[in-house]
């Protein structure tokens, strides 16, 4: 956690109980939203293995379902074009942390998803500041790819993503 929080007192939902598919978990029919959201793919069968909806917030030590940041019904998929889209909503507008959250969720799909998803990464709309930077670097190959060069910012969401403290 960084010092000098930037929202010191966020609203923390109660965890939402894991819903059992009833339907075959490695079906090749493409993927729903609910699939993104608890990443239940068989090639991520280890045991260490996050959802998405469990990855901790950078600045808390909250997940960013507990904080209301990602939800089941931010994920938008198109399977025509093997698009997937993720809305995410920073606590507050001026949020610092944008940036680092949209990285560890593109990282956690990234290492998640077959190769033939595009995904994009979007701050909901109204919800930050800086809405257009944030998502104009979110889906910069470039930006993304050189972010995650960065030892520090790799260690970030790196902690983020693999985190035991929730």
């Amino acid at each position: 956690m960084t010092l000098g929080l930037i929202n010191a007192n966020p609203v923390v939902q109660a965890k939402k109980e894991r819903l059992v598919r009833t339907q075959d978990q490695y079906r090749d029919d493409g993927v729903d939203p609910l699939d993104i959201y608890d990443i239940l793919f068989p090639i991520l069968s280890f045991e260490w293995t996050k959802y998405v909806r469990d990855i901790r917030d950078p600045e808390h030590p909250y997940t960013l379902e507990q904080l209301s940041v990602v939800s089941e019904e931010s994920v938008t998929i198109d399977d025509e074009l093997d698009r997937i889209l993720i809305t995410f909503t920073p606590t507050i507008q001026h949020c610092s942390m944008a940036n680092i959250i949209g990285l560890c969720l593109r990282a956690k799909l990234k290492e998640s998803l077959p190769l033939h998803y595009k995904v994009d990464i979007r701050v909901s709309p109204g919800s930050h500041a800086d809405e257009n930077g944030v998502n104009k670097q979110l889906n910069d190959k470039e930006r993304v790819a050189a972010a995650m060069e960065n030892p520090n910012l790799r260690q970030l969401v790196d902690e983020c993503i693999y985190s035991d403290e929730i």
